[in-house]
């Protein structure tokens, strides 16, 4: 059994920047248990699958441990390799998913991915983040998908050294520490061990709850972000009601063949 892999660096304008993601490219659905052993060979924060369906897509994104309901940068990776290795002419794609239709479309040469905004709840246990983030003064702390964690200072965000295992132990499907920036307007970072993830560098997802309370706090709809650590990438997020439309590049790596056995689980 053969399946074309396509490794790209998704809000990037060139390699080895903003986050992998592997995408592979489907007729027909394998099993759960065989692309959740992609995912893990990969060994890449995100593997997204995808098989065409009659009105667009159906896409499903893994990390090396679980299959998880929203990803952005692998949404962002699989319509580039749709949009400029398999030819689709369309102005638009629209991908069914866990979290419903997501539609991605051209802008230029950026890619613009609409999703539903996530609205954030207030979270109490300030010692206990706090604790897992190394002690570090937070300002405010909401939850939603993720926790956010909001701090004043934006040159704390380079400086995090998180517990993983503590994190573990917080609700939520990650944690996001954000912060207002200088040349950007927010800077965060976004830690999932829970899924298998100790850090993704750019975290489509989180911008569905940050782009909203920052929004909201700086008082304009159209930001511009930049996310990581070690390695970063840059997105521009666009509130529009209960919708948030994230804009990126994407930067093509590597395309190859993964080899399996009919046999293999």
């Amino acid at each position: 059994m053969k399946i074309d892999l396509y490794q790209v660096d998704a809000f990037a304008s060139r390699p080895f920047e903003g986050n992998p993601a592997a995408v592979c490219p489907l007729d027909e659905w394998l099993e759960d248990g065989r692309l959740q052993a992609i995912a893990a060979e990969n060994n890449l924060s995100e593997t997204a699958f995808f098989v065409p369906e009659e009105a667009g897509y159906r896409l499903r994104w893994f990390t090396p441990s679980v299959e998880v309901d929203l990803c952005g940068h692998a949404t962002l990776a699989a319509a580039w390799v749709i949009f400029n290795r398999l030819g689709d002419s369309a102005d638009a794609l629209h991908f069914e998913t866990r979290s419903g239709v997501l539609t991605v479309r051209r802008e230029g040469d950026e890619l613009a991915m609409d999703f539903p905004a996530k609205a954030l709840a207030p979270l109490e246990q300030y010692n206990e983040v706090s604790e897992a983030l190394g002690g570090i003064e937070i300002e405010e702390l909401w939850i939603a998908d993720d926790i956010v964690a909001v701090v004043k200072d934006a040159a704390l965000i380079a400086t995090l050294a998180p517990d993983m295992q503590t994190l573990k132990a917080l609700p939520g499907r990650g944690i996001a520490v954000t912060a207002q920036g200088q040349d950007v307007d927010i800077v965060s970072r976004w830690f999932g061990p829970k899924v298998g993830v100790e850090e993704d560098p750019v975290t489509g997802s989180a911008h569905t709850s940050l782009a909203p309370y920052w929004a909201k706090r700086l008082g304009k709809p159209l930001l511009t972000a930049r996310q990581g650590g070690a390695r970063q990438g840059e997105l521009s997020c666009r509130v529009e009601g209960e919708r948030v439309v994230i804009k990126g590049r994407v930067a093509p790596y590597l395309q190859g063949t993964i080899l399996l056995p009919e046999c293999a689980g």
